[in-house]
């Protein structure tokens, strides 16, 4: 059969609009560029992650890469959960550990911006009518009374890390030091919660979403439990055995409640670097250094980092500043950091103990990243 140079045309026209969602939705991308202008092929990159999980027993991860504002690599390997051999999909929810402290900071820079919250407002101030005696040790109520969400987002608050239902006792003058401190963070979350009069569950989660998830297309992460997440879910995993619990919070907690994936947190990666919901002033104030370490922290020694900004922790580097977080849960680890001068971000999340080993083998592939 001779078909007519229109049919040819028509049939012509019909493959290329069938074909043309299936390219759109792909990424093509064959390579990666990392921040000192290496190109690094991603099958290579394939190959190191498999070959690093698997010499020191990481069950499962998810992966992204960024490059000049887009995700140029997202990919997962391994189990959600290794009893039951359940694969981790690109729909794997993971606990974010601490990576939920510089997402929740950027909630309240949001509020900030809309006059909603105030950076030097004491917290205090929003606690006074519903605050239970015996929570700040007697010696160091009047240093709390002066704690701010600038004070706290920088960690400069001089509560330690989590108390554990004990009195808290304020190590130094709140502003004048650094002391990281995930139990400062939630008592951030609430009182802002009590100062909108919402508390600090499931409504504050839905505002955070409306507010700072939602407009930059992050639809995966939520600080209290969805149980649209329970098919999705990974276990995390302690010295490779797999728990069989999963934490469903019914609570935010600003300092480590966050479930996400690398996909989803890399869309705030992206804002970051070139914010569209917030103000471009606003950024920079959470990225500009509130907190600078003095020359015996320990974290200066042993990393490099030289200070905090109101969310993230900051280290110079050879291609630019750094901006960082670790996240660990104890059976979930993860991390994020970016590079705004190289437009260039990375982030990785593990529902095991064992995910930092595994970041210094692939900084061997893609140069200095922790």
């Amino acid at each position: 059969m001779i078909l007519s140079k229109r049919t040819v045309k028509l049939w012509i026209l019909i493959f290329y609009l069938i074909s043309l969602p299936m390219s759109f939705g792909q990424k093509s991308s064959k390579t990666i560029r990392v921040p000192d202008g290496r190109v690094i092929n991603i099958a290579i990159l394939n190959e190191h992650i498999k070959k690093a999980m698997d010499s020191i027993n990481l069950p499962g991860l998810s992966i992204a890469i960024i490059n000049d504002d887009a995700i140029v690599y997202h990919n997962t390997f391994g189990f959600a959960n290794l009893k039951t051999k359940k694969p981790v999909t690109k729909r794997t929810i993971f606990e974010g550990a601490s990576l939920s402290k510089p997402l929740f900071a950027y909630f309240l820079m949001k509020m900030v911006e809309k006059g909603v919250l105030d950076l030097d407002e004491p917290i205090y101030s929003y606690l006074e009518p519903i605050f239970p005696e015996g929570v700040i040790h007697k010696d160091s109520f009047e240093d709390y009374k002066i704690l701010t969400p600038r004070i706290i987002l920088s960690h400069g608050s001089g509560i330690p890390n989590w108390v554990k239902g004990k009195p808290i006792e304020i190590k130094f003058k709140p502003g004048t030091d650094f002391s990281y401190s995930g139990e400062a963070y939630q008592h951030l979350g609430a009182a802002f919660g009590t100062k909108l009069g919402i508390g600090w569950g499931s409504k504050l989660d839905s505002l955070f979403l409306k507010e700072a998830a939602h407009p930059i297309g992050m639809d995966r992460s939520t600080y209290t439990w969805n149980d649209i997440n329970n098919e999705d879910v990974a276990n995390g995993h302690m010295k490779g055995k797999t728990n069989p619990e999963i934490n469903k919070y019914k609570k935010v907690g600003p300092g480590f409640s966050l479930h996400s994936d690398a996909e989803d947190y890399a869309l705030f990666l992206i804002e970051m670097m070139n914010p569209k919901n917030i103000k471009l002033t606003t950024r920079n104030q959470m990225l500009r250094e509130h907190n600078h370490f003095k020359s015996d922290n320990k974290l200066l020694k042993e990393t490099g980092q030289t200070g905090w900004g109101l969310g993230f922790a900051q280290k110079p580097t050879p291609n630019g500043l750094m901006h960082l977080h670790t996240g660990n849960n104890r059976d979930f680890q993860a991390y994020a950091m970016f590079i705004p001068d190289q437009k260039y971000g990375f982030v990785i999340f593990a529902n095991s103990d064992n995910l930092f080993p595994l970041l210094e083998t692939i900084e061997k592939l893609l140069g200095e990243h922790f």
